[in-house]
């Protein structure tokens, strides 16, 4: 089985940081208006280049999401932005419109078809391969492990050795919507915000009231959110996905926090990693059940909406959130910004903005080159008199055990109940 690739999400520069310092494979991320992530920073297409530089210096690749669906008055910035990334030296396009997919093709881009095609089959993955030259698919969600072992199997009875030049891709951890591959109208229909642009406003999430219109009688159906399907997570069973012979593992938060991107990278990598390394080793499936288990609670400790198996082991009944938001243990609360570091000293100044700490306390630092930095509070000191406690209009040294930089921000991480 070929070691499969872990591939984490950027939204913004910090989550760049963050993935690549986990340690992943490759970074997807999306371009400013143009992929299913609106909502989030997302780059300027005049990044592209730096992207890639940035992700070529730690051995990974960076593909571009071009995901969403294409209208005609677009057709000429799409192919400027595929023009781009052909001169950045982008790995390969992620997309679904046939329209990108042509483009990219033209300008001898690699394509991958993404999971808003419902790819779900090997005869329309053959389609693809053979028309289009696309070798990656990202299959529909709604696939099982059994039809994943199917399609593997039928792909060699049609192509024989060629199937070896097909790549199957899955999200492996992550928010779940509730429409098929995520092709949702819901949004559209209520406020003219397409999940189709990556404009989603995620109704399905919300508490409703249902009212009965002849009795004055009404149900707020919040308890289980039956719209709002629980996150993905696969670490339980992430052996059978090998198994399967998955080549690349999506992780899905592009829209999700810093410490999400790093949180759940480095712990499908430790994953990832552990079983190639050892699963010949005596012992190893009781290391690798206790590492799974202790993988899945550090992920919990991020954004989640509880976890489920998706359809992986088969169809999630009841599968639903229980709350509108996360349901991690913890939640960070912004402190301050970073005026000054001294390496010499591995000291960080902190104008103190908002909320307090006191030694001992989580902290996290976030920035564009920093990334993330999770900490504990172990030496604060105000006009070189060292204190116990921190409150909001104060400038503190800090001792830090890793390198900060100008403009960092700061959190202390918090009970979240």
């Amino acid at each position: 089985m070929k070691k499969p690739e872990i591939m984490a999400p950027a939204g913004d520069w910090i989550s760049l940081q963050a993935a690549l310092d986990a340690g992943c494979d490759a970074v997807y991320f999306g371009v400013q208006g143009m992929n299913m992530r609106a909502g989030t920073k997302n780059f300027p297409l005049s990044a592209l280049g730096k992207i890639a530089g940035k992700c070529r210096g730690y051995n990974a690749k960076a593909y571009l999401a071009l995901n969403i669906l294409v209208y005609e008055n677009e057709i000429a910035r799409i192919k400027k932005i595929i023009a781009k990334a052909k001169q950045a030296c982008i790995d390969a396009v992620i997309c679904s419109d046939f329209a990108v997919i042509w483009e990219a093709r033209k300008q001898n881009i690699p394509v991958h078809i993404s999971t808003q095609m419902s790819v779900s089959n090997s005869e329309s993955i053959c389609f693809f391969y053979k028309t289009c030259g696309v070798q990656r698919f990202v299959l529909a969600r709604e696939c099982s492990l059994k039809d994943i072992h199917k399609i593997q199997k039928n792909l060699f009875h049609i192509l024989g050795a060629e199937a070896a030049q097909i790549e199957l891709e899955v999200f492996a951890h992550g928010a779940m919507c509730v429409s098929i591959s995520g092709r949702c109208l819901i949004s559209e229909f209520l406020f003219g915000k397409s999940a189709n642009r990556g404009e989603c406003l995620q109704p399905c999430r919300r508490k409703y009231r249902v009212v009965d219109k002849q009795d004055p009688y009404s149900l707020d159906i919040g308890s289980n959110y039956i719209l709002s399907p629980k996150d993905i997570c696969t670490l339980p069973f992430i052996e059978k996905l090998f198994q399967a012979g998955i080549a690349s593992f999506k992780l899905e938060g592009r829209n999700r926090s810093p410490e999400y991107v790093s949180t759940v990278t480095q712990a499908y990598r430790q994953a990832v990693d552990f079983y190639y390394q050892n699963r010949r080793k005596n012992g190893f499936q009781k290391e690798f059940a206790a590492l799974k288990r202790k993988l899945t609670i550090e992920v919990k400790k991020v954004y989640n909406r509880d976890f489920s198996t998706g359809f992986y082991l088969g169809k999630p009944l009841n599968q639903w959130t229980t709350g509108p938001g996360s349901q991690a243990p913890v939640r960070k609360e912004y402190v301050g910004v970073v005026q000054k570091y001294y390496p010499k000293a591995a000291v960080a100044e902190i104008k103190v903005e908002s909320n307090s700490f006191k030694l001992g306390d989580d902290l996290l630092f976030q920035g564009p080159t920093t990334g993330i930095y999770p900490q504990k509070a172990g030496s604060i000191e105000v006009q070189h008199e060292k204190i116990d406690a921190v409150r909001k209009g104060m400038l503190i040294a800090l001792k830090t055990e890793k390198r900060v930089r100008k403009n960092d921000k700061v959190f202390v991480m918090k009970p979240s109940r």
